[in-house]
């Protein structure tokens, strides 16, 4: 199934999604290019805030761009497997049944399927300015993310 289906998939029925997801096998592939669309998604979903950034303090926007890229695709994914790593060692040592891999691929899912919200908090944040509906699209956001995230563990550890 192409990527943008499982991702309207995921907002609906997310252990679904996840449990297809898992029986491709095991995909490390599949899993890095997850977190590299995610991170790339989330640092063009900045791209507006840059923008009035840019244009309300003079600085050059392609520097500020320039900064989000490195930033978003060199930092953000080694943090994921990081943490991902770090969840791995804390499932293995309450007896979970995850493996390394059904881990990183929960959270590496989870941080796509949740990109429509990060666009729409950067969309938010650079047309209309922080406030509170800002502030309620980004809880939404980290909300999504949060459950995608949980629901995507808990479907790892069922399987």
């Amino acid at each position: 199934m192409p990527v943008t289906t499982d991702i309207l998939r995921t907002w609906r029925r997310p252990r679904a999604v996840m449990r297809d997801h898992l029986a491709l096998g095991l995909r490390e592939d599949r899993a890095l290019i997850f977190l590299m669309s995610a991170c790339l998604i989330m640092c063009i979903g900045q791209w507006p805030r840059l923008a009035r950034e840019a244009h309300l303090t003079e600085e050059p926007l392609d520097q500020l761009i320039g900064s989000a890229l490195y930033g978003w695709l060199f930092f953000v994914p080694l943090a994921m497997y990081l943490l991902a790593g770090l969840l791995a060692l804390i499932a293995r040592a309450i007896g979970s049944g995850m493996t390394g891999y059904s881990v990183r691929l929960a959270l590496f899912w989870g941080l796509l399927a949740a990109t429509p919200g990060a666009l729409l908090y950067g969309m938010m944040t650079g047309f209309v300015g922080p406030g509170p509906g800002a502030q309620l699209v980004g809880a939404v956001w980290l909300i999504a993310l949060a459950t995608f995230w949980i629901q995507g563990l808990r479907e790892a550890a069922a399987s």
